[in-house]
């Protein structure tokens, strides 16, 4: 350290403190000079990058606005396709009002069909009872009337019975004597 307060002494005599004044003035223009060019760079650098940023947002820009053209002209076409299928959806709706009302005249002609046939079973059921009462009423004069018939077809059928033997065995007797004679082997029997 000695020897370099030395020369810093030396120095300092040689050249003369007003000169080494002027050299640290002189250092420091330098440093400011090269500060603004470094600042002068940078901002170029910054304005080139923001250029080429704004150049893609605006490639961006434009392609967005394509789309949202694209997008227009479909949503107009999707527009006019709603509003057809609107009308057929109306148009729809009535005819099936229409049917509906047809449908309804339909349904008021089978409850009244069906009202004429439950008064119709009522009917039969009455009737029926009526019968089957009138029926368990008489059980004993109809089981009389069914024992008198049977009583009656069983003399019919013994009369006619009787009456068509004596027939039959004339008819026979008169049929036997015009036919031929019976052979030798029958009359034995």
């Amino acid at each position: 350290m000695a020897k370099f307060r030395r020369r810093r002494s030396l120095y300092l005599t040689k050249v003369g403190y007003s000169e080494l004044n002027m050299g640290g003035v002189g250092h420091v223009i330098i440093i400011l000079y090269v500060s603004v060019a470094v600042i002068a760079i940078a901002f170029v650098f910054l304005v080139v990058r923001m250029m080429k940023t704004l150049n893609t947002m605006t490639e961006t820009m434009s392609s967005v606005s394509q789309t949202l053209d694209s997008l227009q002209k479909q949503l107009e076409g999707v527009t006019g396709e709603t509003t057809m299928l609107l009308h057929k959806t109306n148009a729809l709706a009535e005819d099936i009002q229409r049917k509906v009302e047809r449908l309804d005249t339909v349904v008021n002609a089978v409850q009244e069909v069906g009202g004429t046939v439950q008064e119709l079973n009522h009917s039969l059921k009455k009737v029926t009872l009526s019968i089957s009462t009138s029926m368990n009423k008489n059980q004993e004069k109809i089981a009389q009337m069914v024992q008198w018939g049977a009583a009656i077809k069983e003399i019919k059928d013994k009369w006619f019975g009787e009456r068509n033997k004596h027939a039959f065995s004339r008819k026979q007797r008169s049929s036997t004597q015009k036919a031929i004679a019976a052979p030798e082997w029958e009359k034995g029997q």
